[in-house]
């Protein structure tokens, strides 16, 4: 009989046909799904997927999140952050009440936190504040960080360096840089997320990603954003990881069940899964 994506003995990535898939981040409580969440579940899990990682936005997106992790917690795993889109003049409220959440059960990561300099600058200040506050909370807690760096990885490099150099662990999510700071990313003891920008056409990072180790890259989705090729323009969900992977097993030059394996492996141990 097989085993359900839930019951995997660890280290076991690969039973008859079925891979073990990890979506290390998926925004599934966003209303973009209030209307076939159970379908888009059952397509995860179809695809071979034994979790899903939910980074927080804010304080509004608590509760929603909260009630996919209620249906099944082995499945869905709980990160708490505050979004540095999220960040307005009410910040140190939000996350005074974030932390809360943080201790008040079950997290794996302290997530999705950062800085955005795409979108506006205007809080700029209170995102490093934010963003330097919520690394205390991994140090203090042991946990690992994710990270949104649009227009700004440079910077949080440098900000890592300068205040927690070799203190903090995590993951650049939705990473789309170049070489150069790949390897300083990995430098640092961090790992890669690579999503559906891999697969578009006028995206340089299959060639950016050639000398970078697999071991230090982890598969994500960022549902419901970023869909890959075919369904680019689309809404993303969590089964399309499968596309990511076999994206990466092209770059490799590796069958799709080793590059599942180690991406797999990457996640359980970077989120102690």
């Amino acid at each position: 009989m097989n085993k359900s994506p839930s019951s995997f003995d660890e280290g076991l990535f690969i039973c008859n046909e079925f891979i073990m898939l990890v979506d290390t981040h998926a925004h599934l409580y966003s209303k973009e799904f209030d209307k076939d969440i159970d379908e888009v579940i059952t397509r995860a899990r179809d695809s071979g997927l034994s979790h899903i990682l939910l980074p927080n936005i804010d304080v509004e997106s608590i509760s929603q999140l909260n009630k996919l992790v209620n249906r099944d917690d082995v499945f869905f795993k709980r990160m708490m952050g505050l979004h540095p889109c999220s960040i307005k003049e009410d910040f140190k409220d939000q996350l005074s009440y974030i932390k809360n959440e943080l201790i008040s059960r079950d997290c794996i990561a302290v997530g999705e936190i950062g800085i955005d300099l795409y979108w506006d600058k205007t809080f700029q200040v209170q995102q490093e504040d934010a963003f330097l506050e919520q690394c205390q909370w991994s140090i203090d807690y042991n946990l690992p960080i994710v990270i949104h760096s649009r227009e700004s990885t440079d910077y949080i490099i440098q900000l890592i360096k300068t205040n927690f150099n070799s203190q903090l662990r995590g993951v650049f999510h939705c990473f789309v840089g170049g070489q150069k700071q790949a390897h300083e990313i990995i430098e640092l003891g961090f790992y890669l997320g690579v999503g559906g920008v891999v697969t578009f056409k006028n995206s340089d990072l299959r060639n950016q990603l050639i000398n970078v180790p697999l071991n230090r890259i982890v598969a994500e989705t960022d549902s419901p954003y970023l869909a890959p090729v075919p369904y680019r323009g689309k809404r993303n969900e969590s089964s399309y990881i499968t596309t990511v992977v076999d994206e990466l097993s092209k770059i490799y030059s590796l069958p799709i069940e080793k590059v599942s394996e180690i991406t797999t492996k990457n996640a359980l141990q970077l989120f102690n899964l």
